[in-house]
């Protein structure tokens, strides 16, 4: 083993490419989806049931912490969205190249910030 190469621990100070970013960030966001799966699956359930269902969980959900619970639950859908669809479009062959695969993941990161926003400013 070489000795005398560079160690760097402080992970503070390395710098991820954009790419690398979006990709932990969209198995993040597919942990998250799937912590939250339960409480989706949930609400659809009891809203569906009853008109007494349905009120009960849009009551549930007009305080401050439930809607942001269910924001991040958006914002985690609509980020592993749109990570997606970048995947589907590097399996077509679109955006391959080093340069490609930058401009989309700057794009992932651009667009999803703009309708995670857009959610927010809807849901409240």
């Amino acid at each position: 083993m070489n000795k005398s190469r560079p160690v760097n621990l402080d992970i503070s100070t390395i710098k991820l490419p954009a790419a690398a970013l979006v990709s932990i960030l969209h198995r993040v966001s597919g942990v998250v989806l799937f912590a939250v799966m339960a409480l989706l699956l949930w609400m659809l359930g009891t809203s569906l049931e009853s008109e007494q269902g349905f009120a009960s969980v849009a009551e549930t959900f007009s305080s401050v912490p439930a809607k942001l619970i269910l924001w991040a639950s958006l914002a985690a859908l609509i980020y592993h969205l749109v990570a997606g669809v970048r995947h589907l479009f590097m399996d077509l062959g679109i955006g391959e190249s080093l340069e490609g695969g930058r401009r989309g993941a700057v794009l992932v990161l651009v667009l999803s910030v703009i309708l995670i926003l857009a959610v927010g400013v809807w849901l409240w």
